[in-house]
C-alpha cells in the first residue's frame, strides 16, 4: 500500500520549510494584533452600542464584518483589510480588454505587463482605501445618528471646521490608509519569505478563521437548541467543502496534438495531450463584486436617513431595509449578480489567455477545429458552457445562509436573523469558499516545497 503523506514527516525537519512555515505563523501573528488596534478618536461607548444594533439587525455591514474578522465592527485600522487593494486588482484586469494599448502592452511582453500591474494596483489602492474609509466612517456615523438610543457619532470626522477638526479627521483617515498598506505590505512579506504567493490570501484567511471561535461559543449559548444546531453545523460545513472541493477542482479536458519533433532524420508521430479548463476559472471573485454593488443603495440611502425631509427619510429607511441581510429581495438579487458576474469575469478572463493564437504559434491544433481565431472562438463555447454549473454553485454558496435561516425559523429553530445560517459555517459560507481554497492552495505549495527539497523520494510503497 502506498503511504502519500509520509514525506509530511519531514515537514519540520527541513529548515528551509520550518523556517517558511514560522515566518507566515510570525507575521500573520502580528497581522491579528495589529487588527485590535482601534482607530484614533472612537467613541467606545457608542461603537459598542452599534454593535449591537448591527447584530440584531443583521445588515449588510455584518456581511462585511465576517470577511473582515470582526475588524469592522471593532473599527479597527485594519478595518479594511486587503480588500483595496483586491478592488484595484479588478478594476486593471477589466480595464486590460477595454483599453487598446495595455492589452497590447501585456501581449507583447507579459512579463513587463505583469509588473506595470503590480505597480499600479498599489498606486490605485491609496484611493481606493481613502474612499472606503470615509465610505465606511459616514456609514457607522449616520446608522448611530438614526437610532434614537444612541443619537450620537462614532467618531467626529468632517474637514470642514476648526483646524482641530480637520487635524483630527486626516489622522483618521491616514491612520486607516496605512493600516491597509500594512495589511498589504504583511501580504506581500508572506508571498516573499514564507509560503511562496499565499500572501494576501493567508491574509484574508487569518481574519476568517478568527471569526470561528465566537460563532462557536453562540451556538452553544442557547442551552435548548444546542445539540441540534452543533449537528446541523458539522453536517452544512461538512457538505458545503466536499461541495467547493469537488466543483472547484472540476475539469474539462480539450484534447490537442503538438506536431511530432524530428529526432535525426526521422520526424516523431504527433503527441496527444489536453487542455484543461476549468468549472470555477472566476473564484471568488464574482461574490466580491456583487456585494460591492449591492452594498451602494445602503451606503447612499444611509446619507439621508436624518434627513428633516420626511419622504426623503422614509425612503431612505426602506432602502435600507430593502438591502438588509433579513430581505429576501436583497439574497435574490445577490444570487442572480453572482451567476452574471461569474460569466462576465471568466469571459475577460479567459479573453486575456489567447490560447487561440498560443496554441497557433505552438503549432497544436484541437481535432476538427481550425487554427487561430476558430480555436479560441471553440474554447470560449467551451468555457461558457461549463462555466453554467460553476456559476450557479457560486450562487448558490451566496445565499445558503439566508435559506439554512428560513428553513431554521420554519422549524423554530435557533435565531430567526440570518446570521445563525452564517453562524452554522462558522465563517459565513463565503467565507468558507476562500477557506477552503485557501487551505487546498497552501497545501499545494507545501507539497510543491516538500518535492522541490526532495522528499517524495521518502515516500513508502507496502
Amino acid at each position: 500500500m502506498k503511504n502519500t503523506w509520509t514525506a509530511w514527516r519531514y515537514l519540520w525537519k527541513s529548515d528551509d520549510i520550518r523556517r517558511m512555515l514560522l515566518v507566515s505563523l510570525g507575521l500573520l501573528a502580528i497581522y491579528r494584533l495589529a487588527a485590535n488596534l482601534p482607530v484614533p478618536g472612537v467613541d467606545v461607548v457608542v461603537l459598542a452600542q452599534m454593535r449591537a444594533f448591527i447584530a440584531q439587525q443583521g445588515n449588510f455591514v455584518q456581511f462585511l464584518n465576517l470577511l473582515s474578522g470582526g475588524t469592522i465592527t471593532n473599527f479597527s485600522i485594519l478595518s479594511m483589510g486587503v480588500y483595496p487593494y483586491i478592488t484595484a486588482q479588478i478594476i486593471l484586469q477589466l480595464m486590460v480588454p477595454i483599453i487598446p494599448s495595455l492589452q497590447k502592452r501585456m501581449e507583447e511582453n507579459p512579463t513587463e505587463g505583469r509588473k506595470w500591474m503590480e505597480k499600479w494596483t498599489y498606486y490605485l489602492s491609496v484611493p481606493m482605501a481613502a474612499l472606503s474609509a470615509i465610505g465606511q466612517i459616514n456609514i457607522f456615523n449616520q446608522i448611530t445618528l438614526s437610532q434614537p438610543n444612541i443619537g450620537k457619532k462614532v467618531i467626529e470626522f468632517s474637514f470642514v471646521g476648526s483646524p482641530e477638526t480637520i487635524l483630527a479627521s486626516a489622522t483618521v483617515l491616514i491612520s486607516m490608509i496605512a493600516g491597509t498598506m500594512f495589511a498589504i505590505w504583511i501580504g506581500e512579506l508572506i508571498s516573499e519569505y514564507g509560503i511562496r504567493g499565499q500572501g494576501l490570501s493567508l491574509v484574508i484567511f487569518a481574519g476568517i478563521v478568527a471569526q470561528m471561535p465566537s460563532n462557536i461559543i453562540s451556538i452553544f449559548q442557547d442551552q435548548a437548541t444546542w445539540p441540534i444546531m452543533l449537528t446541523l453545523m458539522i453536517v452544512v460545513i461538512l457538505a458545503t467543502i466536499l461541495a467547493i472541493v469537488y466543483i472547484q477542482q472540476g475539469r474539462r479536458n480539450v484534447p490537442v496534438m503538438y506536431p511530432g519533433r524530428r529526432v535525426g532524420n526521422r520526424m516523431s508521430m504527433p503527441v496527444k495531450a489536453s487542455m484543461p479548463l476549468m468549472v470555477n476559472l472566476a473564484g471568488m471573485i464574482p461574490l466580491i463584486f456583487a456585494s460591492a454593488i449591492l452594498q451602494f443603495p445602503a451606503i447612499l440611502s444611509a446619507w439621508f436617513l436624518t434627513s428633516t425631509n420626511l419622504t426623503v427619510s422614509r425612503l431612505a429607511q426602506q432602502t435600507q431595509s430593502l438591502f438588509s441581510a433579513n430581505s429576501a429581495t436583497y439574497w435574490i438579487l445577490y444570487f442572480v449578480m453572482v451567476v452574471a458576474f461569474t460569466f462576465f469575469y471568466t469571459d475577460v478572463l479567459f479573453a486575456q489567455q489567447n490560447y487561440g493564437d498560443n496554441l497557433k504559434r505552438a503549432g497544436a491544433q484541437i481535432p476538427g477545429v481550425e487554427r487561430g481565431k476558430r480555436t479560441q472562438d471553440y474554447l470560449s463555447r467551451v468555457q461558457r458552457r461549463i462555466t453554467l454549473p460553476g456559476a450557479l454553485f457560486l450562487g448558490l454558496i451566496a445565499i445558503l445562509p439566508f435559506i439554512i435561516s428560513q428553513g431554521l425559523q420554519l422549524f423554530g429553530i435557533g435565531s430567526l436573523s440570518s446570521s445563525s445560517g452564517s453562524g452554522l459555517f462558522l465563517a459565513s459560507s463565503s467565507g468558507l469558499l476562500i477557506v477552503v481554497g485557501v487551505v487546498r492552495d497552501t497545501f499545494s505549495v507545501i507539497d510543491a516545497e516538500l518535492k522541490l527539497h526532495g522528499y517524495q523520494d521518502s515516500i513508502l510503497v507496502r
